[in-house]
């Protein structure tokens, strides 16, 4: 009984610190302004999540995920997950009743399902922080956690992208692990949010892998500690895994594999590796030694690959491979978050520390600790998941979102032992090396490093007047006058599409999205073809206007490749007879429309 009174005191307090850092953070946030929500930051899948959220209230189906104003006509199927919609919907949609506007309520929920993601995230790293290194990890990881969180960004006001959501429930997978031995339904409750975190989006399989990996080799090493939680593990995230399929795809699609979204493929590969491992973990023959063990999920293991191999070979390509090349050429090489390591290092050294720092030194903590003898369960789960997301990260920079977050687990242990010293000691020495720790552990302490490595690096470079102009087109208002006029096709670089659909009632070609393959190379032909090349274009499909943004960098991109193509003549002021140019001259998007359209 007392075990049960002090686990949920623990849960309280806990639960009441991530809550005090989520409100301080959300004190700021509105002291400066919610900013973030009139000036996108040049995000457009948080623009474009809101407009996903908005055709589902009009009455766009549950299981239709066109994005009907972008591409060519028609549309194109995101790849999105209705599992981010519709909370977002629902916060949205009682905001706007209690407030009777609309949108105030779509403002309310851009500030509120960020702040609840930055909060529960919290919890779950103070939860996973105290059963890696004590309740003396608690505060670090709450401290370093919430400093670490809202300088990535994944969590500021009108972070509707689904990352934030999968951060979150890849989190509480882990601490619920962790947590398991001493919890009761722990273990089915880490299935489950390792299942959810999949069906959110395919970025999060090598962390759901390995999640499934260790659960499977803690239960070889340990039967009798192990084997409850891999059968529960493996009831929730099969279990769970059926729910998603049957809700959010629709039966006609039942048949039909896609290997960016949950589809068939990933529900019977999930479905397969949880009932198995939950078999598995039941039947007495296969529990009986440690070969048994082994050589039973070898078997499993086996089928998976066997069923993948065979029936979902596509699947094993390169998540871009198939991309036309000049769209890797002049988009997907491009992408911030799709660049290596090795690729920062050369051009953006400064960069580095603030993504990559503090999970190294994560991981050589991690590697003394594996050195020094006394490996423990909490270690292996742990050390899996963040060198697997280091490793993850060295190949595209996005995945260091989540090594950062894992880095905070043995960091705040780390500050634990040294505060613990501290306390016991006078020694100037001693509170020298905790202030060292503290720094060394906080990400933001590195990303002010390099920003300061950045400013002197550029210091011969001339600097932008610092004002509020909007040269790269990201801020709501300097699309308003888009948004004022009437709805017709709007020809703009891929950039400029989500911002077009969020900000105005009109269509687009090009959006920065990998399925939409047809749309965008329309585009890249209008912009790099002759002014009579895109004629041709905007009279076969109806194109009303022209938007350009000539402080865009993928404006600049564009331009370089075709020097001598329409976008680049624009840009020089020869504007053909067949447009007019109808912006304000200080206006960052300059607006032409098409004489005689259509």
């Amino acid at each position: 009984m007392g075990t049960a009174e002090n686990g949920a005191a623990t849960w309280k307090s806990d639960l009441a610190l991530a809550l005090l850092a989520a409100l301080l953070a959300f004190a700021f946030d509105a002291w400066t302004g919610f900013g973030q929500l009139t000036d996108a930051g040049g995000d457009n899948d948080n623009l474009l999540r809101l407009v996903e959220v908005r055709d589902l209230l009009a009455g766009q189906g549950w299981f239709d995920l066109h994005q009907y104003r972008m591409g060519m006509e028609g549309g194109f199927v995101m790849h999105w997950s209705r599992l981010v919609d519709a909370p977002i919907a629902v916060i949205a949609l009682a905001a706007s009743a209690l407030t009777g506007s609309r949108p105030l309520g779509e403002d309310v929920a851009e500030v509120l399902w960020p702040a609840l993601l930055f909060w529960s995230t919290l919890f779950f790293t103070a939860r996973a922080a105290r059963s890696f290194g004590g309740g003396g990890a608690v505060l670090p990881a709450i401290l370093v956690g919430a400093a670490g969180y809202y300088f990535i960004g994944i969590y500021d006001p009108g972070a509707l992208d689904h990352h934030n959501v999968q951060l979150m429930l890849t989190m509480a997978s882990l601490a619920l692990l962790l947590e398991a031995p001493a919890r009761r339904r722990a273990a089915l409750l880490s299935g489950l949010c390792a299942a959810l975190t999949l069906a959110v989006g395919m970025e999060t399989v090598p962390y759901v892998a390995t999640i499934g990996l260790c659960v499977a080799l803690l239960f070889v090493a340990d039967p009798d500690g192990e084997r409850t939680i891999a059968r529960d593990f493996g009831l929730g995230f099969a279990g769970i895994a059926a729910v998603v399929f049957v809700t959010t795809v629709p039966p006609s699609a039942w048949g039909a594999a896609q290997c960016d979204a949950f589809s068939v493929a990933q529900f019977i590969v999930a479905a397969t590796a949880g009932a198995g491992l939950a078999a598995i973990a039941s039947i007495e023959p296969a529990v009986g030694s440690w070969r048994r063990r082994l050589g039973s999920l070898a078997v499993l293991g086996a089928v998976l690959g066997l069923v993948v191999a065979v029936f979902f070979p596509q699947c094993l390509s390169a998540p871009y491979g198939s991309l036309d090349p000049r769209l890797k050429e002049l988009w997907l090489d491009h992408v911030d978050e799709a660049q290596s390591l090795l690729t920062l290092i050369v051009r953006d050294p400064a960069r580095v520390a603030a993504r990559y720092a503090t999970p190294l030194v994560a991981i050589i903590l991690m590697a003394l600790r594996l050195r020094r003898g006394g490996w423990r369960r909490q270690d292996s789960l742990v050390t899996a998941l963040l060198a697997i997301a280091f490793a993850v990260g060295a190949w595209q920079v996005r995945a260091t979102t989540f090594s950062i977050a894992f880095a905070v687990i043995p960091l705040s242990a780390w500050i634990a032992k040294w505060r613990a010293r501290a306390e016991t000691s006078s020694s100037l020495g001693v509170a020298l090396r905790l202030a060292a720790v503290w720094l060394v552990s906080i990400n933001p302490v590195w990303t002010g490093v390099a920003a300061a490595a950045s400013v002197a690096l550029d210091k011969g470079k001339p600097v932008g007047d610092g004002g509020a102009a909007d040269t790269t087109c990201e801020k709501k208002a300097s699309f308003a006058p888009l948004g004022g006029m009437a709805d017709t096709t709007v020809l703009a670089i891929s950039n400029l599409g989500a911002p077009v659909l969020a900000y105005s009632s009109h269509r687009v070609f090009a959006g920065p999205y990998h399925r939409n393959v047809a749309g965008n190379l329309l585009a890249l032909d209008a912009f790099l073809g002759s002014a009579d090349d895109a004629r041709a274009i905007v009279e076969a499909h109806r194109v009303g206007l022209v938007a350009v943004c000539p402080g865009n960098v993928e404006t600049v991109i564009l331009t370089r490749k075709a020097p001598q193509g329409f976008l680049a003549d624009l840009l020089r002021g020869r504007v053909p007879d067949w447009l007019e140019p109808i912006s304000e001259k200080e206006s960052p998007v300059s607006l032409y429309r098409v004489r005689q359209a259509g």
